[in-house]
Formats: C-alpha cells, sequence, structure tokens
C-alpha cells in the first residue's frame, strides 16, 4: 500500500526493494526555501541495521501489510520477552532488539500493540502515555518557581526524566513515552 511519506509515524513498516524496516523516528522538515521533506530513522528487520532515509514529504513510500494485535507482557528470560494475546491466551516471544529502549516501560499485565509480518513479532508500540512514581528527586529550592526550570528525577523503572519544581519523591506522574518527557502529576 502507497502512502506519502509526511504520513509515516514511528513503528510503521517500509517495504523498501524486496526488504522490510521499521520507522524508529520520523520528522518532517518544512524549510523557509526549498521542498520540505521528511527525515526517517529506520532499522532493517532481517539483519538489524540501523538506516536513514530523506524523501520529499509528497513523494511515495511502499508501507507493508503487518497484522496490529494488542498482548500483555508476562515475563522475560534468555528467550525474550514473552506477551499474550488477552482473547485468545496465544503467547508470542519478542526479541531484545525489536523491543530496544521501550525494556524500561514493560511492567506486569502492561498492554502493548505488536506487529507481526508473516507470524514474527517486527515492532511493539507502547501506550502513548504511562504513570510512572519518581523515586528521588532533589529537594524544593524555596523561591525557585519559575514555570520554565525542571530538575531531574529518577522513576521507579530506571528512567531518569526532568520534572518540575513542585514533583517530590514517591509522587506518580505521566510521561510520554516517546522521549520520555514529563507530561503532567498523576490523577491517581
Amino acid at each position: 500500500m502507497k502512502v506519502i511519506a509526511s504520513s509515516l509515524r514511528k513503528g510503521n513498516v517500509l517495504d523498501i526493494d524486496g526488504k522490510l524496516y521499521v520507522v524508529l523516528t520520523a520528522q518532517n522538515f518544512h524549510p523557509g526555501k526549498g521542498t520540505p521533506v521528511t527525515q526517517i530513522d529506520m532499522r532493517r528487520i532481517s539483519d538489524g541495521v540501523k538506516v536513514s532515509e530523506r524523501w520529499r514529504t509528497t513523494e511515495q513510500v511502499e508501507r507493508a501489510h503487518v497484522e496490529e494485535r494488542d498482548y500483555d507482557f508476562l515475563y522475560e528470560d534468555g528467550e525474550g520477552f514473552h506477551f499474550m494475546e488477552p482473547n485468545t491466551y496465544e503467547q508470542v516471544t519478542v526479541t531484545e532488539d525489536v523491543i530496544g529502549d521501550s525494556k524500561v516501560y514493560l511492567t506486569d499485565g502492561l498492554r502493548v500493540s505488536i506487529k507481526t509480518y508473516e507470524e514474527v513479532a517486527i515492532a511493539m508500540e507502547l501506550p502513548q502515555r504511562m504513570v510512572v512514581e519518581i523515586t528521588e528527586t532533589e529537594p524544593v529550592v524555596k523561591g525557585q518557581t519559575a514555570s520554565s526550570s525542571y530538575k531531574p528525577a529518577m522513576c521507579s523503572n530506571g528512567l531518569r526524566i526532568m520534572v518540575p519544581p513542585h514533583i517530590s519523591a514517591e509522587t506518580r506522574v505521566v510521561i510520554n513515552t516517546d522521549d520520555n518527557s514529563y507530561v503532567e502529576r498523576s490523577k491517581d
């Protein structure tokens, strides 16, 4: 199925010259002069090689037909990461190179979207936002109330993020999984 380059997003699977690639990052650039372009960083599924490609935003790119289903995370062992389809209880094992940096977010029962091509897992998509607990951060400095100032914090999953000054340890916050950025204090 052909799509325009500017519509590509992280997790899409492309068919380029008979090889499958999973999109890692996609950015659209609109310079003041010249043609707008889409910069794509992707990983070749067959051997894991990372490739960067640049297309005009209106160019047609071939998207591979992949099956996408929701799975619940079960556990990790020497074989890889194990997931279960909630309706059929069918299990699938995903290798670490497919999971990548997303493994810090994997917790028991987390529902993720896994893309498969010919029964092989090729990409995993996390929920857009997740709730994590702050385990340690610097204390609040009196007078430091500027909205643009942030301080480093360590999350319960081992991730380091920047949070506003009013966030303290043991506070639950919502973070964006695309760029590990703070969104808001959790409502629960």
